[in-house]
C-alpha cells in the first residue's frame, strides 16, 4: 500500500533535514506505527506521505503512484485524523460531517452511523463550539471515516480521550483494519502501538532506528526470566527469578511452587519503552 525509500525532507531555512533518507514499507491490510519523540520527524513523514509537504527527495510510492504524481482523487481515497481537531466551531457536528461529505465524490459513510460509532448521537445537532477536547477528538475521528478510505492516517488517535473513549477508537481502529483498511499511526505513546500496530517503526532525529512486530521486539529484548512472588515462612511478600529455558524441570522452582503460597508469577517481558530508551537512547517525550 505504501513504498518509501531514501525519503529526505528539509524544511525551509532549517538547520538539518527533518527526514534524512528513511526507507519502510505499508503493506494492505496493515497497521503500522511511527513511535518517536516530538520533532523526531514521524508527523513530517505522514505529512509528504498524504501530500501536504512537496519538494520531497526519494521515493514515495502509495497504491501504486507516486504521491506527487496524484492529484486531488487521491483523498477519495484516503482518511486523515490529525492530532489537532479542525471543525466549523459555529455548525453542529452533524452538520460538520454533512459538509466535508459533500466534498466527496464517491460513496461516503452516513454521517448520523459515524457518531453514533463514536459515541456522539446525543450531540450531533450541538454546536461544535460547545464540544470538550474529547469530543472534538472522536468527531475528527469520525469525519477521517467519511470516504470510507482504503488508508487511514491517525495521528496520536486518543490524544485528550479517557480510558473509555480511546478503548473505543481503539476498537475502532482494529475493527477497520479487519475490514481491510490499512492504517497508520504516528503516535509517541507505546500503548497505543502496542495495543494496535502490527509492526512498529522508531525514528528519532529523520532516522527510523527500528521496525518490527511489538511481541517480536519485547520477546527479543525481554530477560528470558520468570518471576514468582510469594509469601514466606513469616507471611511477607518475598520474590525470586527463575530461567524460562527448562522451567518444567526446575525444581527449586516446582518445590516453590509446591511449598509457599504463589501470589503472582510473570515473564520478565520488557515494554516497548524501555526498548525504544535501548535502541535509541532517548526518551519518549
Amino acid at each position: 500500500m505504501i513504498t518509501v525509500e531514501n525519503l529526505r525532507y528539509a524544511y525551509p531555512n532549517a538547520n538539518a533535514p527533518a527526514l534524512k533518507g528513511i526507507s519502510f514499507h505499508v503493506d494492505e491490510g496493515e497497521i503500522v506505527g511511527f513511535l518517536g519523540p516530538s520533532g523526531a520527524g514521524k508527523s513530517t513523514t505522514q505529512k509528504v506521505v498524504i501530500g501536504l509537504l512537496k519538494g520531497y527527495q526519494g521515493r514515495v510510492v502509495v497504491m501504486g503512484k507516486e504521491v506527487s504524481a496524484w492529484g486531488k482523487d487521491y483523498y477519495q481515497h484516503i482518511g486523515v485524523s490529525f492530532e489537532l481537531p479542525n471543525h466549523y466551531l459555529r455548525l453542529t457536528a452533524l452538520e460538520n460531517l454533512q459538509h466535508f461529505r459533500a466534498l466527496y465524490q464517491g460513496s461516503t459513510a452516513d454521517p448520523k452511523q459515524l457518531l453514533a460509532m463514536v459515541g456522539l448521537e446525543d450531540s450531533a445537532d450541538m454546536p461544535v463550539s460547545q464540544f470538550s477536547k474529547g469530543m472534538k477528538a472522536r468527531l475528527n475521528f469520525a469525519r477521517a471515516l467519511l470516504p470510507k478510505p482504503k488508508l487511514l492516517f491517525l495521528d496520536e488517535p486518543t490524544t485528550g480521550l479517557d480510558p473509555v473513549n480511546a478503548r473505543l477508537i481503539k476498537d475502532i481502529v482494529l475493527e477497520q483494519r479487519r475490514s481491510g483498511t490499512t492504517v497508520f499511526v504516528t503516535t509517541h505513546n507505546m500503548t497505543i502501538a502496542d495495543e494496535l500496530c502490527d509492526r512498529v517503526a522508531f525514528i528519532v532525529d529523520g532516522e527510523i532506528k527500528l521496525i518490527d512486530a511489538p511481541k517480536t521486539l519485547k520477546v527479543r529484548h525481554g530477560k528470558r526470566v520468570v518471576r514468582v512472588e510469594y509469601h514466606n515462612g513469616s507471611g511477607e511478600l518475598a520474590a525470586q527469578e527463575f530461567p524460562l529455558d527448562n522451567l518444567g524441570h526446575n525444581r527449586a522452582f516446582l518445590e516453590l511452587l509446591q511449598a509457599q503460597r504463589v501470589e503472582t508469577i510473570h515473564s520478565a517481558e520488557t515494554t516497548l519503552d524501555d526498548i525504544f530508551i535501548q535502541v535509541t537512547g532517548k526518551e519518549l517525550v
